[in-house]
Parts: C-alpha cells; sequence; structure tokens
C-alpha cells in the first residue's frame, strides 16, 4: 500500500514539473509575439487611415470634375474651366487631416470637342498624395503614397451666329390665309383676279383698274384689311429674336443675328449683332421687313425696267454665302469662333434673268425651284454651315396667268428643291394660313435642340 502511494505521489510531481515547464514556454512566446503583434496592428492603422483619406480626395477629385462642367463653367474657355477644376481640388484638399498634397502632383486635362451642334468637354483629373504613417515609420515607411483619378463629361450648348435670309419678293405679298386671298381675288376682277398685293409708287391704268381711287394693290390690300405673308415673316423674325435671347440665357450660350432680305437684290437690314432684343436691335430691324416698292409693273424705276424680274434668290444665296465669315466650333477657347446657321424664309421660287428681257421660261429668264441654276447651298454647306429652311408654300392662284404660264408646271417640285438645300432636320413646311411665326421657332429650336447637358 505504501509503495503504490509513493508511486501516485512522484508522478504527480513529475506532471507538476511538466506544467511549470510548458507554462514558461508560452510565457515567452507571447512575449516574442507581442512586438510583432502591435506592429502589424499599427500598420493596420496607418493602412485604414491612408484608406480613409484617399476616399476623401477622391470624392473632392470628383467635385473638381463636375465643377469644370457645370452650365455656368460650360460657357467659360476651356483654360479657365481647368484653373477652376484645380482650385476646387486643390482648396478641398487642405482639409484632408494629415494628407500632402503637392501643386506639382496634380493634373487636370480639359479639351473641348465641337460635334454637330454640340460642344462635348472631357475633363480629368490625376493626382498623387502621401498619408503619414504612425507606427510603420519606425520600420522606414514614413508614409503611404496614394493616388487616384476622376474624369467627367458634359454636352454643352455651342455660341451660334444666325443669318436670316428672307424671301421679300412680290410673291411674298400674296394674303397670308384663304380668306385674304379670296378678297384680293374678288376686289380685283378687273385684273382677272389678282391675289398679290404689289407695292408700286406709279401704278399703270391696267394695274389699278377696278381699284378706287387709283390705287395699287398693296394700299387696296391695306385698305381692305388684308394681311400679307410678308407681314407674318416680320411678326415672325421679331418674335425669333425673343425666343433667342431666353434660349441663348437657358444654354448659357452666346447667340447673334444678322438679317439680310433677297428679292432683285440683296439687302442687309441688320448686321450681326449680340443685341437681340431692346431699342437698336435685331428685334427693331426685323419690323422693317417688308416687300420692296417699285414704280410699276415691270419697272424698278421709272427708267429701269426688269421685266418684273424680282427674285433672284440664287444670287441671295450665293451673296450670303460671300458674307459669311468661315465658322469655329462655337468654344468659348480662345482663337475659336461661333458655329453658324443660316436661316431661309422663302416661297423657293425664283424669277431671275439670264440675259435682257424674254418671258419667265425663255432662253434670257428663268423661272424654277430655289437652287436649281447653281447649287449655292452645297456649297455654303460645305463650309461647315447649316441651312435651316422654312418653306412657305407657294399657293396654287390658278385666276393668275403668270402662274399658270410659269410656275404650275413644276409647282410639285418647289418643296423638294426647298429640303434639298437644307441641312438633315432642318426642313420645315408651313402652308397658307399656318403660323409662320410658330413654325419659325420650331425651326429654331432644332438647330440648338442637341445642345443639352449629357452630364
Amino acid at each position: 500500500m505504501k509503495r503504490a502511494l509513493d508511486q501516485t505521489m512522484r508522478d504527480a510531481l513529475t506532471r507538476l514539473r511538466h506544467w511549470r515547464h510548458n507554462g514558461g514556454t508560452v510565457a515567452i512566446v507571447t512575449a516574442l509575439l507581442i512586438i510583432p503583434m502591435t506592429f502589424a496592428l499599427g500598420l493596420a492603422y496607418d493602412y485604414t487611415m491612408a484608406s480613409d483619406r484617399k476616399d476623401q480626395i477622391n470624392g473632392m477629385a470628383d467635385a473638381a470634375t463636375l465643377g469644370a462642367v457645370t452650365p455656368a463653367m460650360m460657357a467659360q474657355s476651356s483654360s479657365t474651366a481647368q484653373a477652376r477644376a484645380t482650385s476646387l481640388f486643390l482648396d478641398q484638399v487642405q482639409n484632408v487631416s494629415g494628407a500632402t498634397v503637392s501643386p506639382a502632383n496634380v493634373a487636370v486635362t480639359v479639351t473641348d470637342t465641337p460635334f454637330g451642334a454640340t460642344i462635348t468637354r472631357n475633363v480629368t483629373l490625376t493626382y498623387t498624395a502621401f498619408s503619414p504613417n504612425v507606427f510603420a515609420g519606425v520600420l522606414g515607411l514614413p508614409a503611404f503614397q496614394i493616388g487616384g483619378d476622376s474624369s467627367a463629361t458634359s454636352g454643352g450648348a455651342p455660341n451660334i451666329d444666325f443669318y436670316t435670309l428672307l424671301d421679300d419678293s412680290p410673291s411674298m405679298e400674296i394674303g397670308a390665309t384663304q380668306t385674304d386671298i379670296n378678297t384680293m381675288v374678288s376686289n380685283t376682277s378687273q385684273q382677272g383676279g389678282c391675289a398679290f398685293a404689289c407695292h408700286e409708287t406709279n401704278p399703270t391704268a391696267t394695274d389699278v383698274k377696278g381699284n378706287p381711287n387709283g390705287e395699287d394693290n398693296y394700299t387696296l390690300a391695306r385698305a381692305l384689311g388684308v394681311t400679307l405673308r410678308i407681314d407674318l415673316v416680320n411678326t415672325a423674325v421679331q418674335n425669333l429674336m425673343t425666343t433667342a435671347q431666353s434660349t441663348e440665357s437657358q444654354n448659357h450660350a452666346a447667340y447673334r443675328a444678322a438679317i439680310y432680305t433677297m428679292d432683285y437684290n440683296f439687302t442687309n437690314l441688320q448686321a450681326l449683332t449680340s443685341s437681340l432684343t431692346g431699342t437698336g436691335s435685331a428685334q427693331t430691324a426685323a419690323a422693317n421687313i417688308a416687300s420692296p416698292i417699285v414704280y410699276s409693273n415691270s419697272y424698278l424705276t421709272k427708267t429701269n425696267n426688269n421685266n418684273d424680274e424680282d427674285s433672284n434668290l440664287d444670287q441671295g444665296l450665293s451673296d450670303i454665302n460671300t458674307a459669311m465669315p468661315n465658322p469655329g466650333g462655337g468654344t468659348n477657347n480662345i482663337g475659336d469662333k461661333p458655329q453658324e446657321v443660316v436661316f431661309i424664309v422663302s416661297d423657293g421660287t425664283i424669277d431671275e434673268g439670264v440675259g435682257s428681257g424674254g418671258n419667265c421660261g425663255s432662253s434670257t429668264r428663268t423661272c424654277a425651284g430655289i437652287n436649281t441654276l447653281v447649287d449655292n447651298c452645297t456649297a455654303i454647306k460645305n463650309r461647315g454651315i447649316r441651312i435651316a429652311f422654312l418653306y412657305t408654300t407657294y399657293y396654287p392662284l390658278p385666276t393668275n396667268s403668270f402662274y399658270n404660264s410659269y410656275i404650275s408646271p413644276f409647282q410639285s417640285q418647289i418643296a423638294t428643291d426647298a429640303q434639298n438645300c437644307a441641312s438633315p432636320g432642318l426642313f420645315f413646311q408651313v402652308d397658307t394660313g399656318g403660323n409662320i411665326s410658330d413654325a419659325l421657332q420650331t425651326l429654331f429650336l432644332r438647330a440648338v435642340s442637341t445642345a443639352r447637358l449629357t452630364q
């Protein structure tokens, strides 16, 4: 019994010594691991701080690039937008505690690219920064290098110069509505029923036949309260300037307008101006749009017989092409110029002398659709200038012998010729009695409709 107890005691003492030996090993190992574990936790803290700072700076980079494509900034040059994005970024990044960003390590590029009726701006910002370390510095790593980039793209409205080319030839003196036409026809029965309100200072007996007091048809139309198509064009262009000014403000763009008329002559009613409405503006000049006053039928003056060839519209196209400078991209960058759009309002019929004398359709005189003698429209469009064409339908006048002989044969082709002149998507037709003002504004908005923000 005694021997068994002694053996049990010896076994217990052996286990106790073994436990004491192992416990010392754990303590030593734990002591040895405390240092690297502390540095590991420290590195994790430094990395977490660096990651947090990078997230903050990335957000500031996003805000800076977006700041270069705001509507207001889109109206500025690319260099101004670049400076703005850079300053926004550097001003904000100073608020990131502990981070160091040198201006030399920040790169901002801004590129404006004209594309049709839109200016696309691409902004890119890249940066390199440093996040200081607390624990890693002991190991010779004083800071983590962090970096990132941001980009933004926006489409804005370009600066545009609008050249209005208005047909004010005698055929635009037709009644504005069917009622107006009927009124003129019924009151000129002794002339065979003339729907045109030609304005003559010295009308012949034939021209005033049936009119009270020997008045010309223009004076008759005014006495009868008849509205003419040229009156609607006058009002439409005035209203257009109001629309252009409000659209200019909404699009943060710069618009200018010029007004030209074409009949037997090419006349500049308003030189290119940024003053669209108000006193002395393009709108004021538009109020003077009217058909030309002639001496009498076939005579511009008492001694100048031009055979009533008062619709030299192809020549008007040629002259407007000469009057316009080469267009630019429409950006606000130094050295760039506005884009250009020609707005043509016409019934699309030419009556031009190609020699002296003769009847319309003869070898010396031509009646045809606009832009059919010489392709001036293509010459204009090849220069990067868009053409918007508002075709005011040439109304059939079966009571008029001139119409029956010289216009009726190609009546069905007039609209097609006008549409071929226009740039894609910029043709609009308004019939007699239609709202020319609404049509012209619709056409204008089409010309600038692609200039919208795409951010």
